[in-house]
């Protein structure tokens, strides 16, 4: 039975005291995180292979919004995953959160994608997040829990044209959620994914400058338009969706992949 609103001094979405990992903190969806997580109180920890872009981000963060370190980490490399987990375990005493966002992009067919293409995607974008996943679970356990938000996307459910190798990834990061809130449920460990459509970063206008020279904006907007919103997501919208499963408020979500899409998976014509 409902008894009414509880009373509390607690700021929402309150993040003071946690230690949060957000793995290609230095750019892009990633640096939104950093900064969303940081206001609201967090010891983030940046893991980019980029150390002078997360630099630049900790920077960015230390000067007015809170506090930040850096870690030059392939989250590919299992050895390395664990030892960075495993000192910022030992100087921070805990790891709250982990955010993983780490991921690169491909575009082609299954012809066109050659089996360098595959191993190289499926490194990152699979193999960082499991090796995020499994260094994380057993402080997180000892703990006695945590929350894990994982980058899906809108390709981890619906096929678009060009993204074979890239939508195999995402769909693995999509089970791979599904499969550790499972497995630690009784760990109060939680685990969710977010599976946004378009986003306006750093990669877009690269992709276009590379691949439409001189018609970046013609290609924009039509990329824009193919969201039935209007337009592509922002970091900082995908970034107050993962601050709220990485927060209490989010307690009773797990096992979730939510969309922000702008409509595109249930309203696209």
């Amino acid at each position: 039975m409902y008894n009414g609103p509880r009373t509390t001094n607690k700021t929402m979405f309150d993040l003071s005291g946690k230690v949060a990992i957000v793995t290609g903190g230095g750019s892009g969806i990633g640096e939104a995180i950093c900064h969303a997580l940081a206001r609201q109180g967090a010891q983030v920890c940046i893991l980019d292979v980029n150390l002078e872009q997360a630099q630049r981000v900790r920077a960015d963060i230390e000067a007015g919004e809170g506090r930040a370190t850096v870690f030059r980490c392939d989250v590919g490399d299992q050895q390395a995953v664990e030892a960075v987990f495993s000192q910022i375990h030992q100087h921070h005493g805990s790891i709250d959160i982990l955010v993983n966002n780490a991921g690169i992009a491909h575009i082609g067919t299954v012809e066109t994608t050659t089996e360098e293409d595959m191993d190289r995607v499926f490194r990152v974008n699979v193999k960082g997040v499991y090796n995020g996943m499994k260094m994380v679970a057993p402080y997180m356990k000892a703990q006695g829990g945590g929350s894990i938000v994982n980058l899906a996307s809108t390709v981890s459910t619906v096929g678009i044209p060009n993204r074979f190798a890239y939508s195999m990834s995402k769909g693995a990061v999509m089970t791979m959620t599904f499969s550790m809130a499972t497995d630690y449920l009784n760990d109060n460990i939680r685990c969710n994914c977010v599976a946004p459509a378009r986003v306006h970063t750093p990669f877009v206008d690269g992709y276009l400058k590379q691949h439409y020279p001189g018609r970046e904006q013609e290609m924009f907007d039509q990329l824009s338009k193919t969201q039935p919103i209007g337009r592509m997501g922002r970091p900082e919208e995908i970034a107050t969706l993962v601050l709220y499963l990485a927060s209490d408020e989010s307690s009773f979500i797990t096992g979730a992949n939510i969309p922000i899409d702008g409509g595109f998976l249930t309203l696209h014509p």
